[in-house]
């Protein structure tokens, strides 16, 4: 049994947790759920928002909730979580993400799991006036550095972003520790059982009536949605038994997808479209989309990750994925690569596996092979131990 003086009070940021966060939801969950289990010594205090407060479940003695109602990436952030941070006496912070309040001046370890706002700055990448974009984006540079520097420990989720980091900061390598991400069971409560009739069901409802490529995610200019929907219309021209369905929140960035692909006659509003804009959609309807699809397609610039494609291989969907960045390192040999920015060679990629059955088949069994190598629970055990040797 530990000594009282052993026993130290972690606080975690989780105000991203769950779908409020998106991808950053995701893992906020996954190490704030696993954490918690596997460390039965230490007190933990989880600051959430109104969205999400009611749906963590804590013991109210070891665990401990706190309400900080207060808007990431914004002035009262780092006004007032600092202050709500010191009330609670914490032996150390772990902020999920690189949005650390300047003016909070106790221990902290820190999660970046990119640096594509340093990469990739770009006013198509926000609804503000270049102006203001450019000063939030001075901002936000400001934050990660002090961040950075500040932090006893940098977490983050590849060797690539790794390296990315060491180059761009030039802090010393063993300041950063990589932990990858793990793949969750989507659909909990169907325990992962073949439904036809509900997978049936479930396309219906996102009039999905032909075979259909997916892409899961949000539509900034470096996810390069623009020349998959190029590429798309491509094998449109020759193939037209298939649709393209783009999972991901409504938002400024999709209703200009949407308005691109309603040009191109591709998407039209509440019909049958060889393309489908789903909106969000519940764990339970992507697990049977991941299973339901042909292929899933990545073409992006730069990803930390890229978790979506793992979590496509765990169900079973082939995947044809962008040469860059992280996403060799994390899908290995389990996927077939093209250059992101030469359409004629993604193009044949993707058609080379959309009528090619047994090479379909293969990604499939490697995809398999590929997702054991990742683990939430994992992911958490090297988090705590993160934790440990800054203690």
């Amino acid at each position: 049994m530990a000594n009282k003086t052993d026993i130290k009070t972690i606080g975690i940021d989780a105000r991203f947790y769950g779908p409020v966060g998106k991808g950053l939801g995701r893992y906020t969950q996954e190490v704030v759920d696993n954490i918690i289990k596997l460390d039965t010594i230490n007190r933990y205090v989880v600051f959430l928002t109104e969205a999400n407060f009611s749906s963590f479940d804590c013991d109210g003695v070891r665990v401990k909730k706190v309400l900080a109602n207060i808007r990431w990436y914004t002035l009262a952030e780092q006004l007032l979580m600092p202050r709500l941070l010191k009330r609670e006496k914490l032996d150390l912070v772990h902020f999920p993400h690189f949005n650390v309040p300047f003016f909070y001046f106790g221990k902290f370890v820190v999660t970046i799991h990119d640096l594509i706002l340093i990469k990739y700055p770009t006013v198509r990448a926000t609804t503000l006036s270049p102006w203001f974009y450019w000063l939030k984006n001075l901002a936000y540079r400001l934050i990660i550095w002090s961040a950075v520097w500040r932090a006893k420990r940098i977490i983050t989720v590849s060797e690539f972003t790794k390296q990315d980091i060491l180059r761009h900061f030039g802090i010393a390598g063993d300041k950063v520790v990589v932990t990858y991400e793990g793949v969750a069971n989507l659909a909990k409560g169907r325990a992962g059982l073949f439904d036809a009739s509900a997978d049936k069901d479930a396309l219906l409802r996102y009039n999905i009536i032909k075979p259909f490529l997916l892409y899961v995610g949000n539509v900034y200019p470096h996810k390069n949605l623009e020349r998959l929907l190029e590429v798309f219309a491509a094998i449109q021209e020759r193939q037209t038994n298939w649709q393209l369905v783009l999972v991901g929140k409504e938002d400024y960035f999709y209703e200009k997808l949407r308005a691109l692909a309603a040009a191109r006659k591709l998407w039209q509003p509440g019909r049958p479209s060889p393309i489908i804009f789903s909106g969000y959609v519940p764990d339970a309807v992507l697990e049977t989309l991941f299973k339901q699809a042909t292929v899933y397609v990545f073409p992006s610039f730069y990803e930390g990750f890229g978790l979506p494609a793992l979590e496509a291989m765990a169900k079973g969907c082939p995947v044809v994925s962008s040469n860059r960045s992280s996403l060799p390192e994390i899908l290995g040999d389990a996927a077939i690569y093209f250059d992101p920015e030469n359409t004629a060679e993604m193009t044949a990629k993707i058609k080379t596996v959309l009528n090619d059955d047994r090479l379909r088949e293969d990604l499939r069994q490697r995809g398999f092979a590929q997702v054991k190598k990742y683990s939430w629970w994992e992911c958490a055990r090297a988090t705590y131990e993160v934790y440990q040797k800054i203690f």
